[in-house]
């Protein structure tokens, strides 16, 4: 922890030092000119305490280049081109550059003016407004036109006060920079910050170290970008984060308009909605907070947990749309594919309502759960507290049941509901042309033949994932085939297919693309409609 803190420090001096380098232009040894004493009402000598001393009083003036000062009394050492202030001391650069104390000390050689007690230093802007600083010990260099403080601090302009430990300002630039301890504050937020250069001509903060950006609507932490104080507009990078309310935004970079709510992130974005428990993943990303409304998209994933366990869905896109403050819409555009402990799916696009929790799947929907394969022309998934409650496969429906090798159970009708217990599926029932193939089993487990059946409606109860009861009416049509005399074109009803190698096999492997095998792709008719290739 030592050498990481050592580390963390060299690098934050080296910042801060290249930071320096970049706001005080290059300069040689200042020619040395004279310093002039202007008026004193009042001079004397005492050769024997100081022979270059002068001791002088009553509305005493000195000047030095284009730099006046003035003072209650002062020595002055002319042979050494220096001087001390004492009392009501104000030094004047030009129109635009003022400065206030009790106390001067000045070093004409080098062009240093050390200010002491009750610092003020004030500039003239272009606008005509005024830039102020307060300290109680102000060193201001002439050559270089910087004034720098270094035990404390605060710059107050017409936007924002900003106070620090340690800072410098450059009237001729218009930047000001501070470190340790750092606070920017206007009536909108403060910002706490380790390093800030400001300019007080744009009103632009440019942070160079961690902070926090506090304000009503929420938090703002980064370590690196910048913040239009006036727009309250901010661009930050090194994975920045936003606050707000019960969202929260990251990215590598984020884009924030503060008076529209406006986050727009990039790499690795990551937006979580924690009252509705979901979250947002990708590469690139929004959220509108006035309109309560968040897109992702660029390997997106989306993570939803307020059933308790999460269900982790992926898809070129994603947009949350808020419905009211307790209930929002996720929709999920082309390729989506999603998994969850019971529940596994793909299809081309699929919507979530948290407000009746039902997950509704369209265009090539197939919904596994354990050893069920369901699939049809649309599927909703309704969820109860913390598991599946039962499943709607819309008028196209087809269910499978993986037994053993080539061996499935099968139903198929124009609808379909899939009742479940727990996270086993209880019953089945189909509305309309109902069509089964069944394999009853004996006690020991072997099979006596494949049964086969039709009728207008079927209802299925299964106990411990075999058939417990079966109702069929009204008509029913039926025959037993042992299963010796079965030929493989009799194993299944029409339509079926096996999609069991596109089911996504954990959370992370909903990302792998798997495309539909052509000899399982439906021929066109109206019941496959939105079943194309995808």
């Amino acid at each position: 922890m030592k050498t990481a803190g050592r580390y963390f420090l060299l690098n934050s001096l080296l910042l801060f030092c290249l930071l320096l380098a970049a706001q005080q232009p290059e300069r040689s040894v200042p020619k040395k000119t004279k310093v002039y004493l202007e008026h004193a009402d009042m001079q004397s000598f005492d050769k024997e305490v100081n022979a270059d001393r002068q001791v002088l009083s009553g509305n005493v003036s000195f000047r030095h280049d284009s730099s006046y000062m003035y003072c209650d009394s002062a020595y002055f050492y002319e042979q050494s081109s220096s001087l001390e202030a004492f009392g009501s001391v104000r030094m004047e650069q030009g129109d635009t550059l003022f400065v206030y104390g009790n106390y001067l000390f000045y070093d004409g050689n080098i062009q240093l003016a050390k200010m002491r007690e009750n610092v003020r230093m004030e500039n003239i802007q272009a606008d005509n407004s005024v830039v102020t600083l307060f300290t109680d010990s102000l060193n201001y260099d002439r050559a270089a036109n910087i004034g720098y403080y270094f035990e404390g601090g605060t710059i107050v302009d017409a936007q924002n006060e900003l106070s620090s430990f340690y800072g410098q300002y450059s009237p001729g630039t218009k930047i000001a920079v501070f470190n340790d301890s750092v606070r920017l504050q206007n009536e909108k937020f403060t910002l706490y910050s380790d390093t800030l250069q400001y300019s007080t001509e744009t009103k632009i903060a440019t942070i160079l170290g961690p902070s926090v950006i506090v304000s009503d609507s929420g938090n703002i932490y980064t370590s690196k970008g910048w913040y239009n104080t006036v727009e309250n507009t901010a661009l930050l990078l090194d994975r920045s984060q936003i606050v707000s309310g019960n969202r929260l935004l990251t990215g590598d970079s984020i884009s924030y308009k503060r008076e529209a709510d406006f986050g727009e992130a990039f790499g690795h974005i990551f937006l979580q909605d924690t009252a509705q428990k979901i979250i947002f993943e990708g590469q690139y990303g929004f959220y509108d907070g006035k309109n309560e409304y968040a897109f992702a998209t660029d390997s997106a994933r989306c993570l939803e947990y307020s059933q308790g366990d999460t269900l982790y869905m992926h898809a070129d896109s994603f947009e949350m749309i808020t419905i009211d403050s307790t209930a929002r819409i996720v929709k999920a555009y082309h390729g989506v594919r999603f998994f969850r402990v019971d529940l596994q799916g793909v299809c081309d696009s699929m919507q979530f309502s948290t407000k009746d929790s039902v997950l509704y799947m369209y265009t090539n929907p197939v919904l596994w759960s354990g050893a069920y394969q369901l699939y049809g022309d649309t599927i909703a998934v309704y969820m109860k507290d913390t598991t599946v409650d039962y499943v709607h496969v819309i008028r196209f429906a087809f269910s499978i049941q993986h037994l053993d090798s080539s061996y499935y159970n099968q139903l198929k009708g124009s609808d379909l509901k899939a009742y479940f217990e727990g996270r086993s599926v209880r019953k089945i029932h189909i509305d309309g042309n109902a069509e089964s193939i069944f394999y009853p089993l004996e006690k020991d487990g072997s099979m006596v033949g494949m049964n086969e059946t039709k009728s207008s409606y079927m209802t299925i109860w299964l106990k411990e994932n075999k058939i417990d009861k079966l109702l069929i009416w009204p008509s029913p049509q039926g025959s037993l085939t042992p299963v010796p005399q079965l030929n493989s074109e009799q194993k299944t009803l029409k339509d079926f297919y096996w999609y069991d190698y596109m089911r996504p096999l954990d959370k992370d492997d909903i990302y792998t693309p798997i495309r539909r095998k052509t000899q399982d792709i439906p021929k066109r008719s109206d019941k496959f409609r939105n079943l194309a290739p995808e």
